[in-house]
């Protein structure tokens, strides 16, 4: 399996997995992003968990931006709306797929 194809199923993965999770959570308690965020953090366990993906994120945009300017990645602003409105699930292998992409061409 070439890498690009594989980064490419890791991105659809890393959308469809969360957005499970992410749905059940709207489906039960609608769009109440104050509880969504609430809920991020509502013990030890969940409070760590988001935590260390929050900094892993602002990690990644640092580093993707820098590496983005070096490999001339075009598209790599695409990786803010995706963790954004997914996370570094998707972000990472986009951005590494985007990346194999530019390096083809």
């Amino acid at each position: 399996m070439r890498a690009e194809t594989f980064y490419l199923a890791m991105a659809v993965a890393g959308t469809v997995v969360p957005w499970l999770f992410f749905g059940y959570f709207f489906a039960l308690h609608g769009l109440d992003l104050p509880l969504f965020v609430q809920s991020l953090f509502a013990n030890g366990a969940a409070g760590g968990f988001s935590a260390d993906v929050l900094i892993s994120i602002v990690v990644f945009w640092v580093w993707s931006w820098r590496d983005a300017a070096r490999n001339n990645v075009a598209p790599w602003w695409l990786v803010l709306p995706a963790s954004f409105f997914v996370g570094l699930s998707l972000a990472l292998p986009l951005y590494l797929y985007l990346r194999e992409r530019c390096k083809e061409q």
